[in-house]
């Protein structure tokens, strides 16, 4: 009778003793070089004394290889003492205090640049502070601030100031005038990670907006000069399932962008504005990689020749030019294969050949304008990527783009970083 007892206590005991198996006994880092390996312990999810689970290392990896800081992460297990498990994070780094410098056309055809430099491994935690010049006709310059792992491994903040000053066009009764646009504000933004694929963004800014009448068309309508104090409230909320591996991508992510600007004037009243990119990549064979990103946008349909939506060289179409036309409502795919020609220690050589194309819906128009074929444009073409692997986004891009649509034009676009 007791040793069936004792059989009954053994096999209720036997599941605890199983699941002391497998034991996370420690964790080490290796490969850092300015990065504090306690930083990369606050932001795994593995953690000392838990179970080891393959799910929760390749999450981990996917996780480092996403921060600025690292161009590469590994993981190997070795067996401890008392049947448990160490673990060894290794770690790639990239460099990180990166100067860069974009060259573009201004809104006269004139040249344009914008240099700049930012480290983005600030006290090795991930800390991204920067700044930038800019000359296109007129001077700007900007600061900002991003730590989002500054209170924990899910809060964090954002700071930026700008000052923009650009020679803009403003389209109304089919005319065209350009204005000296200048923007400078200050904004605020909370940072949180909800899990590993969530993030939200939440934040304020206070900024002015001047226009000055430069030369071109003139209406009774329309102020020459306009000075408004402004307010901006902002919800971002991003959605990450995108695996990572030096330059190649595979997966899928969501940007999803809500504002609401409040105004002092009635000559750019109150509005609502809100877009979101979905973007999805895939492998192509061993040196392949299809990628796309679709950006259905609205905003308040007011009839103004300030709308938010700019058709544009550097945000949407290559090719088409810079600031070419304006809309209330937007739809833009962009699509391109991208096919690795060289690949050789930390340089690499990128092929790409693409399609860009959108439609627009009109200032006070209606959702029709969107298939009307004045509003819609094509523009195929192809370009090159000059790479380097362990320099965080250290990726010069030119595309030329042709317009196969009405009244179309082409062009070369430069720039810093893939399209998108």
């Amino acid at each position: 009778m007791i040793t069936r007892y004792v059989i009954y206590f053994l096999l209720f005991l036997c599941p605890f003793l199983n699941a002391q198996e497998g034991i996370v006994q420690d964790i080490k880092i290796q490969g850092t070089k300015r990065t504090k390996p306690s930083f990369v312990k606050n932001v795994v999810e593995l953690r000392e004394g838990m179970i080891l689970d393959s799910t929760l290392l390749e999450k981990d990896m996917t996780r480092l290889k996403r921060l600025p800081s690292i161009s590469h992460a590994y993981y190997q297990v070795f067996p401890a003492v008392g049947g448990n498990y160490s673990v060894t994070y290794g770690i790639e780094e990239n460099f990180t205090l990166i100067p860069f410098a974009n060259l573009f056309s201004s809104a006269n055809d004139d040249f344009a640049f914008r240099v700049g430099l930012q480290e983005f491994n600030l006290f090795g935690r991930n800390v991204t502070l920067g700044g930038f010049y800019q000359y296109d006709i007129f001077n700007s310059y900007g600061l900002s601030f991003r730590a989002p792992y500054l209170f924990s491994n899910k809060f964090g903040l954002a700071l930026n100031y700008n000052s923009f000053t650009t020679q803009e066009p403003v389209f109304f009764d089919n005319d065209t005038a350009d204005y000296r646009y200048n923007n400078e504000g200050f904004e605020v933004l909370g940072l949180y990670e909800v899990n590993f694929k969530n993030r939200l963004e939440l934040g304020i800014s206070f900024f002015t907006e001047d226009y000055d009448y430069l030369f071109g068309a003139t209406s009774p309508g329309v102020p020459q000069e306009l000075s408004v104090d402004k307010h901006l409230f902002k919800l971002i909320y991003n959605f990450d399932n995108v695996n990572y591996h030096y330059q190649y991508l595979s997966g899928f992510k969501s940007s999803l962008n809500l504002q609401y600007v409040g105004s002092t004037d009635n000559n750019l009243p109150d509005f609502w504005i809100g877009f979101n990119d979905f973007s999805y990549y895939h492998r192509v064979g061993e040196k392949g990689n299809w990628a796309s990103r679709l950006r259905l946008g609205l905003a308040s349909n007011v009839d103004t020749p300030f709308a938010p939506f700019t058709v544009d060289n550097n945000l949407n179409i290559r090719g088409v030019g810079n600031t070419i036309d304006r809309g209330t409502g937007a739809i833009v795919l962009n699509t391109e294969y991208r096919h690795t020609l060289i690949d050789k220690d930390w340089f690499v050589l990128q092929s790409n050949v693409f399609i860009d194309g959108g439609s627009w819906r009109n200032p006070g128009g209606d959702f029709g304008d969107f298939s009307d074929n004045q509003n819609i444009r094509i523009y195929p073409g192809a370009g090159l990527r000059f790479m380097h692997k362990r320099i965080f986004n250290a990726i010069f891009r030119i595309d030329y783009g042709y317009g196969i649509t009405k009244d179309a034009d082409r062009g070369i676009v430069f720039g810093i970083g893939q399209y998108f």
